[in-house]
Formats: structure tokens, C-alpha cells, sequence
């Protein structure tokens, strides 16, 4: 018998040719190939009369043969062939475009199937090129993802061979299969290829399903665990309250909370691996604050990455600010500095004399070393790929890890994003933030929105206008394209204002000119596409008008509007948009709330998870079948459970487990090595 871990040119029929052809699919193994599940099927299992199947798509119909084949020449090398069918609902045409062998077995008076979509553009019954079968034939038929030299039926062929020679092995524990009434993995792989009915479809599915998310999430869970040695770095003293005692303000209670649950993770012997979750203004950076001065009270150094230089400076100013009059040194590493700088830095980090570093990517050069690093923050951590936190983490002896996030995640996604992190919450606002006024409106508003710019430029104050990214050629279409934005407003009506323009092509030291002339104030109004989205803050900024907003997700519009509202005067939000059903409905969403939760929440149940999981699940596992939007509920139940068995079996050590083992380590092994 073969192996699922065969490599597939050895399974008969396969050879090295078509072994590359499938590879180009991402099957090279046996186990990959039953991995490779149908993407839709034919059922010619269910009937429907002729009279019911029109703007059904397609259906099989079962009819009788009236009228003899008739041939047509309706161009060279083009032959038509025609005929008629009845069932007891009715009769259809049916044509049959230059095939001469079906039209050969077709005879008066023959019962026959007919598979394919009727026409919708005609007051009579049509059918076009149909697959035609003899009765009978009422399997219900996979459909694969091809490509031109590897088709569906060259598929469907490979599998069928490949499941007569190898055997399916069981390697959930029994108890969860009997638990959630799971069918065995042999027959569920059998039937999601090759169903014997729309039940056994259903329940292979099922299994399928409910097998691949809780592989997912038990593997997260296990990562954890095993990456969850011994530190050094333990706390003995908590100076949480001492250091609220440096801050102009009062925390929140979700604030102390947050921090509490990190310093009772840093005051273990295993080290902390958590993520800071709040939207946008919750106040995260205080809690990182929070954590860095225990870490450093307590004789260890701290260092906190950004994704970019400005905001790096910005925590840098924020943290100089907040720890002067204390003995606590703080220092900035990033690219620009000079390397003269760079290299007194990197001393005063290795023999202890900086507490604190906040840096960019410089933080992990090779020769950055740190005399006792006990805490790793990166900041807006989906910017980062799990071997840039890893490369940082390696800088010490086992530090502990904080992550912070303002992009506001469905707690159900949050299993699987983050999944190998204990998550705190930051779910209340500091006091005297003020709200921001969000509208919608249509383009007829747009010279009163202009207006209404000019009018806080005028006070002194600052403004965003964001353009979705325009694909070229969708100028046509009245979308805003930002570069053809900012041509056209700084000779028009801004012509006497200081205007700027920031998107994605530019170099990134162009970009940060253009941000720090902003945030200076030397520009007044910033025309951008959503590089702005994650930024600087500029207190100054009160406006935000958002163009074409139907084209953005809930989450990236209350991302983009977290950009203004961050100083004391009052802001506004104006969405604009000349689809009604887009304003009436998700617009309207922008318009009721201000929590980053609800809004995500609902974004998840009106687009599906792609906008939050995108391809930022580096090191993550792909999803051959389940499917995020329609399958939470088996999401939620495979969590739970996966949970409760890594709580009793940590490191899936027990013999009942052992297979689950070695299936979890291999899928996250395959991950990690695309």
C-alpha cells in the first residue's frame, strides 16, 4: 500500500510530467492530492423537469429522444446538431456544437441525461452543448480546480487511483469523533471526492471541516506551549502604580487591567507571549509604558519595534516625555541615524546603560546585542511577519513578548489569528476623548465639504482627504485616483493652501518627508490613498473626508477615521459615496458607532473574514476547506475543544494523542517551509 507522504509521480498513471503539472496546483504528495478537494460538483442524481430548470444553472434533466438529429454547416469546421426532448413537463431544443460521436448515439426514442444550463434569452426551452449520459448514470460528480494541461477529468482519474492504493489512517482522538458525531476520516475523504449521496457529502464535510480548524487551533495552542520554556527574566516587585503616578491623567480601568494581566504573566517563570488589543486612542501605548518600567525597575532592558521611523520617533518622544525626571534612559535606534550614533547606541545597549530602545527593523541587525533583555513589544505587530518577532526575541535569553494591535479583530478571528497569544482587551476609552461626527453624504455635497475644510484651515487646524487605489482605467468610472486628486485641487480650490500628496509608490524617505511636513503643519490638507491609515498621530487634524467610500471595509474606515480626533478639538468624518444601498446600510454602520468591535463584528458578517486574515498568516497553515464566514459555529466548537484537550495534554504527549501529534507537527512544519 502507498503512504499519504509519497511523492506523487510514483502513483500510478502520474509520471514526472504530469508530477510537475500537479505541483504547479501545490500537490506534489499523495496525502496533498486527497488534500485537493472538489471546488463544486455535477449532481446528476437530482432530476428536474424541464418546465422548473430555467435560471436554475445547471441541472440534470432526464428526457426522451422525439426527433431525429439534424446536421447544419454554419461555418467552415463548425457543424450544429440539433434535436428535441420531452419529459411530462415539457419539450426542449437541444444543441450540440461539432461533435459528431454524441450526435451519432443519439436515437428516437432513447431515454436519456442531460447535464448543463438552460437558456434565459428565449421563449422555448434550450439547452447548449449539455454533457449527455445514459440512464443511470446518477453519481454525483467532483469538479476540480484545473489548469489547461491538467483537467478536472485528469484529476478526478488521479484520485480515484490514489484512494484504491493508499489506506486512510484515523488520527483524531476518539473521543472528540464521538463527541461531535464525526464519520471516520476514511469515509469522509472518500465521499468529499466521490459522494454516494447529498448526505454523505454533507457529513463529509462536516468532518472535514470541523478536523482542519480544530488541527489549526490545536497546533496554535501547542506552539504556545512548547515555545513556553523557562525565562530569567521574572518579575519579583510590581511598580504599575508607581509609574501612573508620572502620567498627567488617570488611567482607565481596562488600561489597569491590561497591565495587570501582563505583570502577572512577566511575574512567571515561563514568559509572557500577549497581545494588547484596542482600538484606536484606548491607550495601549500607556500600558506598553506601564510594562517597560516594571521590566526596568526590576533590572532588565526593554525594547519596543514600530513598523515605521516616524512612528518609532513619535514613541520615542512620547516615552522621553513620560520617564523624564526619573533615572530611566531611554534611546531611538532607526536606519537614518548615523553611524556614529548608531554604534555609541549599540554599546550603551550591550553594557546596560539604556533601559529603554525604540527602534524600527535596525533593532534587528546582527550586531545589536543587549546586556539583559527581559521585554519585546512590537507595535502594530500585523506589520511584522513572525521571523521579524522571532529575530527580535532572539536578542535575549527567553524575554517576555507584547504585541499590540489597534486594528479591532472579531473576537472569533482572533482564535485563529492570533491564536498562539493570550489576548487582553483594551475595551473603554480614556476620559474626555472626544467623539467624532461621522456623515454620509453623496458627491453633490463635495464643494460644501471643500467649504467646510477651508473653514478649520482657516482655524488654524488640518485636514485628510483619502482616495481608494484605483486600478488603471477606473479613472473612467469616477473613482478618485489621488495622484489626479491632488493635480486637480492644489490649482483649483486650494490653490492658495500648502497641499500634499502620499501614497504607496512613493520611497519610503518620501513618504516620511510628507508625513513629518504634515505633522509639523506645514501642510494643511493631505491628499493620501490608506498608507495613512497606520500613521502618526496629529492632534491638529480635525477633518477626514474618505472618497468612494463603498470601496473600503468597515474595519479599514474606522482604521482610516482613528487618523483624526486625537487632540482636544473637535473632529469630523464625511464618507462619501454615490451608492445609495452602500450609505443606507454599511455607511450608516460608520455613521451609529465608534466601537472598533462592533464595527468589525459586523464588517465579518457583511464581507466575510478575507479583510481581516488576507495573506498576513505568515506561518499559518492554509484553509483547505473550511470556510471562515460559513462555518463559525464548528470554528467556536473546535476551539473550545481543542482548548480543553491541550489543557489536559499540553504537549499532546499521551499515547491517545500521538497521531494528532504527529499530524499537527508535520501541517505546521509544511507552513513554515512555504
Amino acid at each position: 500500500m502507498a503512504t499519504e507522504t509519497d511523492n506523487i509521480r510514483y502513483l500510478k498513471g502520474v509520471g514526472e510530467k504530469r508530477a510537475e503539472l500537479f505541483g504547479k496546483l501545490g500537490i506534489d504528495t499523495v496525502g496533498a492530492l486527497l488534500r485537493f478537494y472538489p471546488r463544486q460538483y455535477e449532481d446528476w442524481s437530482v432530476i428536474t423537469p424541464i418546465a422548473k430548470a430555467r435560471g436554475l444553472g445547471e441541472v440534470c434533466i432526464k428526457a426522451t429522444v422525439i426527433t431525429p438529429v439534424t446536421e447544419s454547416y454554419i461555418r467552415k469546421n463548425m457543424v450544429l446538431y440539433k434535436f428535441k426532448v420531452k419529459d411530462e413537463s415539457g419539450i426542449m431544443s437541444v444543441t450540440i456544437f461539432n461533435n459528431k460521436y454524441a450526435a451519432a448515439s443519439i436515437n428516437v426514442g432513447q431515454d436519456i441525461l442531460l447535464y448543463g444550463k438552460l437558456s434565459t434569452d428565449s421563449f422555448y426551452f434550450e439547452m447548449s452543448s449539455p454533457q449527455i449520459r445514459p440512464t443511470g448514470f446518477d453519481i454525483i460528480r467532483p469538479i476540480y480546480s484545473a489548469t489547461y494541461k491538467l483537467t478536472s477529468s485528469a484529476i478526478e482519474k488521479a484520485v480515484k487511483t490514489a484512494l484504491t492504493a493508499v489506506r486512510i489512517y484515523e488520527f483524531l482522538p476518539q473521543s472528540i469523533i464521538e463527541k461531535n458525531g464525526l464519520c471516520s476520516r476514511e469515509f469522509a475523504i472518500h465521499n468529499i471526492h466521490f459522494p454516494k449521496n447529498a448526505s454523505a457529502l454533507k457529513e463529509a464535510k462536516r468532518r472535514l471541516v470541523f478536523e482542519e480548524l480544530f488541527m489549526l487551533q490545536a497546533g496554535l495552542l501547542l506552539i504556545k506551549n512548547v515555545n513556553r520554556g523557562k525565562t530569567p527574566s521574572v518579575i519579583r516587585s510590581d511598580f504599575s502604580a508607581e509609574f501612573e503616578n508620572l502620567l498627567p491623567f488617570s488611567m482607565t480601568s481596562a488600561q489597569k487591567r491590561c497591565i495587570k494581566e501582563a505583570v502577572t504573566d512577566m511575574s512567571a517563570s515561563r514568559p509572557m507571549n500577549r497581545l494588547i488589543q484596542g482600538d484606536v486612542g484606548s491607550g495601549k501605548t500607556a500600558v506598553a509604558m506601564s510594562c517597560c518600567y516594571t521590566a526596568v525597575k526590576n533590572g532588565y532592558q526593554a525594547a519596543l519595534m514600530a513598523p515605521t521611523e516616524i512612528l518609532a520617533e513619535q514613541h520615542y518622544k512620547t516615552f522621553q516625555n513620560t520617564f523624564e525626571g526619573t533615572n530611566i534612559k531611554v534611546d531611538l535606534l532607526t536606519g537614518s541615524l548615523t553611524k556614529k550614533k548608531k554604534e555609541e547606541l549599540k554599546a550603551r545597549l550591550e553594557n546596560g546603560e539604556t533601559n529603554i530602545v525604540i527602534g524600527t527593523h535596525a533593532l534587528l541587525t546582527d550586531n545589536v546585542y543587549f546586556k539583559n533583555l527581559g521585554l519585546v513589544i512590537t507595535d502594530e505587530q500585523h506589520r511584522f511577519g513572525v521571523k521579524q518577532r522571532s529575530a527580535l526575541k532572539e536578542k535575549g535569553n527567553s524575554p517576555h513578548i507584547l504585541v499590540m494591535s489597534a486594528t479591532p479583530i472579531p473576537r472569533t478571528l482572533a482564535l485563529i489569528m492570533h491564536g498562539d497569544l493570550d489576548i487582553s482587551i483594551i475595551d473603554e476609552y480614556p476620559k474626555g476623548r472626544q467623539p467624532i461626527d461621522t456623515y454620509s453624504v453623496d458627491t453633490s455635497f463635495r464643494q460644501r465639504i471643500y467649504n467646510f475644510i477651508k473653514k478649520h484651515v482657516d482655524e488654524g487646524r488640518q485636514a485628510y482627504i483619502v482616495c481608494p487605489l484605483v486600478e488603471e482605467g477606473e479613472e473612467e468610472n469616477g473613482l478618485a485616483s489621488a495622484e489626479q486628486y491632488f493635480e486637480k485641487l492644489k490649482d483649483t480650490d486650494f490653490e492658495n493652501y500648502s497641499i500634499g500628496l502620499l501614497h504607496g509608490k512613493m520611497k519610503p524617505r518620501e513618504k516620511d518627508a510628507v508625513m513629518r511636513s504634515f505633522s509639523s503643519g506645514e501642510i494643511n490638507l493631505l491628499i493620501s490613498t490608506t498608507v495613512v491609515e497606520v500613521g502618526v498621530d496629529v492632534p491638529n487634524a480635525v477633518v477626514m473626508v474618505i472618497e468612494n467610500a463603498e470601496r473600503f471595509g468597515l474595519s479599514q474606515l474606522h482604521q482610516l477615521r482613528g487618523r483624526i480626533g486625537r487632540g482636544g478639538h473637535k473632529s469630523y468624518c464625511v464618507l462619501i459615496s454615490d451608492s445609495k444601498s452602500a450609505r443606507d446600510g454599511r455607511l450608516k454602520t460608520m455613521c451609529d458607532t465608534l466601537d472598533g468591535f462592533e464595527i468589525a463584528d459586523k464588517d465579518l458578517a457583511l464581507r466575510g473574514p478575507g479583510d481581516f486574515l488576507g495573506n498576513r498568516q505568515h506561518g499559518l497553515p492554509e484553509l483547505h476547506i473550511a470556510n471562515l464566514e460559513s462555518d463559525l459555529a464548528i470554528l467556536r466548537s473546535a476551539g473550545m475543544q481543542a482548548r480543553e484537550l491541550i489543557e489536559t495534554d499540553p504537549l499532546l504527549k499521551s499515547a491517545d494523542n500521538a497521531a494528532l501529534k504527529s499530524k499537527v507537527e508535520k501541517m505546521l512544519h509544511d507552513a513554515n517551509s512555504n
